[in-house]
């Protein structure tokens, strides 16, 4: 059974879910943009029986804590520390990393601190090189470049409902595969009051990720966590030459592009979840 559970970390209210008995090996979930664990609700169930299993809201996202911007620094760093703190109050160190999207440049610092937590990675949509990052990116680039009310104007776009849709059903094979509560769930999140100025900050402070790439692959090069990478190959956002370019770093590593978009998991949750009940036991003695 999930349990939906609240902590203090960092004077933030931290929600997250938990599933599967402690005994288990632990998997930390963390979730994407405009997302929060309840992209991870289906997979935390399937996998329960073999796996303890724990999905945080960082803070601006889902049921956590949205500080307004003059009290917290929204940046990718902060949401990494703050993630991190929480991983120390579970007593969590060592574990399997999921990462999609927005986890995958929270959950890869965390990594580069700390390689003696991580005993493997899954990858969903979750990007480390250059070339996963599509033509879709240019808004962002412009705002990155010189950032002005010119230049947030095409990226406020990401906070509207249209949008959300788009991010759940671009690339998928059939739309009515796809749950609306998704976008109906992140699209409330979204609209609360002070969350746009947040996830502006976020957009924003997504270069630096990029500047962090070097890092990580150092950390994939020197450490070489075994790797499974589950990625939707239709993502406007992510291509799947971002998935292959991990192969270059990571010699213990499978790449399973998938026929559907950012999200893969509403329409490939059963072949990832076999896919981790094969890949982690075997990897994880």
């Amino acid at each position: 059974m999930t349990t939906y559970n609240t902590i203090s970390i960092d004077g933030l209210n931290i929600f997250y879910r938990e599933a599967g008995s402690k005994e288990n090996p632990t998997i930390v979930l963390l979730h994407g943009y405009p997302a929060s664990s309840h992209m991870y609700r289906e997979l935390i169930t399937e996998l329960s029986d073999q796996f303890h299993l724990i999905a945080p809201d960082y803070p601006g996202f889902g049921n956590s804590d949205t500080p307004p911007i003059d009290q917290f620094e929204y940046s990718f760093d902060h949401l990494a520390d703050i993630t991190e703190h929480f991983l120390q109050a579970l007593g969590l160190t060592r574990f399997s990393l999921y990462v999609q999207d927005y986890g995958a440049p929270v959950g890869f610092r965390i990594a580069t601190r700390h390689p003696e937590w991580i005993q493997a990675l899954i990858v969903q949509n979750g990007n480390a090189y250059e070339e996963g990052l599509t033509p879709a990116w240019q808004a962002f680039r412009d705002l990155w470049s010189d950032r002005s009310a010119a230049t947030e104007a095409p990226v406020r776009a990401f906070l509207k409902r249209d949008t959300t849709i788009f991010f759940y059903t671009a690339g998928v094979r059939d739309r009515q595969n796809i749950n609306p509560d998704n976008w109906n769930l992140d699209q409330s999140f979204l609209d609360r009051p002070e969350n746009a100025a947040a996830q502006l900050e976020l957009f924003y402070n997504y270069r630096a990720n990029l500047e962090q790439y070097p890092q990580w692959h150092e950390y994939f090069h020197t450490h070489q966590p075994p790797t499974l990478i589950v990625w939707g190959k239709n993502d406007p956002f992510f291509g799947p030459e971002g998935a292959h370019a991990f192969q270059r770093d990571l010699k213990t590593i499978e790449v399973h592009l998938l026929d559907t978009g950012h999200f893969v998991l509403d329409e490939e949750g059963e072949a990832i979840a076999a896919h981790i009940r094969r890949f982690l036991p075997a990897h994880l003695a």
